[in-house]
């Protein structure tokens, strides 16, 4: 809060009380042991250290800091902590102390809103601005690291959300890549017939099922997703609920997953040929290589058509973020590498490690279909959407999911889970707005 938000009688910003308050209610689960894995956060010469919520990353942190190390002199040390509710508390608990990482990583869009909300993060718009001099971040992705018109992260990575399809399915089938609306219900009907599920949807875990709300309702209208989110607009105005029918109908033909369907089985559905397309961000590439399956030959992957023609192209777009704790306790080093981090030859190894697009819009993809897809946002010039799970109140978003994976599980009707939703948002919206006063 600034200085002239509201105080309690003890001087303390009543937002930040009830952000304290919230991370003390889990504090008491939380050991030093769940930090990271048996690692310190105090300085060690020569390195960085960084908290992430993502073991599996480590190798790639590693051998993006060792090019980091020849521009800064310092490489990357990642702490990990495979528990996101752990973690989430372990940050937010030690955020202005001497405990915090060098370099955080973050959730971008009202995620970030809400920390940079507490306090406790370096104030990072020269160093993004010297990347939009140079070329190397998309100015229209400023507004998701920023609070207040200062921005406190820099891009991890970019990922996009696409429709991956088996290739040795679709040329078993005489089908092509769908590139209109049309195409996509035909592709749909003729994988049924031939007894193999068309989409694959699931909310296991909760957040998943925010990816076909966000994806149908932009491809109806993308400029009505972006009121949506902002507050602009109604849950129960007619896109949304074209979006939610034409859901309702995916899911009464048969054509989607049971809801319970995990999404980790994704990649081995998809290559056994029970499944012939899945939903989901790009870094889910990776998850494909893993299961055995060649870019380009064994999965191909393009974005939802619109659905109607005439409706303007977009794409879903995600990104995690750095972030800088004031009281970082090599903060010199942590402020050279973050200044670094989209440096072409850091991101084309940290790039290909993921298999994934980079931050950096100057770096193409090694993976060829990840490059076709990035070819395809360029070349339409798709409206870039912030994906729904960091695109508003963390709170709203979070009981929005809920309720769209009961709706997904055939508990509410369409129109009942569009009122929830709306109910929600307007208390929500109201908190946060009381918050910001």
């Amino acid at each position: 809060m600034s200085a002239s938000g509201r105080t309690s009688s003890a001087g303390v910003p009543l937002a930040r009380r009830r952000f304290l308050a919230t991370v003390a209610a889990g504090a008491a689960a939380v050991t030093a042991a769940g930090c990271a894995r048996g690692a310190s956060t105090s300085a060690q010469p020569g390195t960085t250290s960084l908290s992430n919520d993502n073991a599996t990353w480590d190798d790639g942190y590693r051998k993006a800091g060792l090019e980091l190390e020849k521009i800064t002199g310092y490489s990357l040390r990642p702490l990990s902590n495979p528990s996101v509710t752990s973690y989430q508390q372990v940050v937010q608990m030690t955020l202005e102390t001497s405990k915090a990482s060098d370099l955080v990583k973050w959730a971008s869009g009202y995620q970030l809103k809400r920390l940079a909300r507490a306090g406790g993060l370096t104030d990072l718009s020269r160093v993004w601005q010297r990347y939009a001099d140079k070329g190397w971040v998309r100015g229209a992705s400023r507004g998701a690291v920023s609070y207040r018109g200062k921005a406190f992260g820099i891009p991890l990575y970019e990922s996009y959300y696409v429709l991956f399809y088996s290739k040795p399915v679709f040329k078993r089938l005489g089908l092509s890549e769908p590139r209109t609306w049309d195409e996509l219900l035909h592709c749909a009907g003729v994988l049924k017939r031939n007894k193999i599920t068309p989409f694959l949807a699931s909310q296991v875990g909760g957040w998943p099922a925010i990816e076909w709300f966000q994806e149908l309702v932009s491809k109806v209208d993308p400029h009505f997703y972006q009121q949506l989110v902002a507050g602009k607009a109604s849950y129960t105005d007619d896109p949304a609920r074209q979006a939610m029918d034409i859901w309702q109908d995916f899911m009464r033909k048969g054509w989607m997953t049971a809801p319970d369907f995990d999404q980790a089985r994704g990649p081995g559905a998809l290559k056994e040929g029970t499944v012939g397309m899945f939903l989901h961000g790009t870094w889910q590439a990776a998850g494909m290589s893993a299961a055995g399956m060649e870019p380009g030959v064994d999965y191909g992957a393009c974005i939802l058509p619109t659905v109607r023609p005439s409706t303007p192209k977009s794409v879903i777009a995600e990104s995690g973020v750095f972030v800088v704790p004031s009281r970082a306790s090599s903060h010199q080093a942590a402020m050279a590498n973050v200044g670094a981090w989209l440096d072409p030859s850091v991101q084309r190894v940290w790039s290909d490690f993921l298999q994934d697009s980079s931050a950096n819009p100057r770096v193409r993809a090694g993976n060829p279909v990840v490059a076709g897809l990035q070819r395809d946002i360029a070349r339409n010039r798709r409206l870039p959407l912030v994906r729904y799970w960091e695109a508003s109140p963390p709170s709203l978003i979070q009981g929005n999911s809920s309720d769209l994976g009961g709706f997904m599980a055939g508990q509410t009707s369409p129109a009942t889970t569009l009122r929830r939703m709306q109910e929600r948002a307007d208390s929500e919206w109201a908190a946060w707005k009381r918050d910001e006063a």
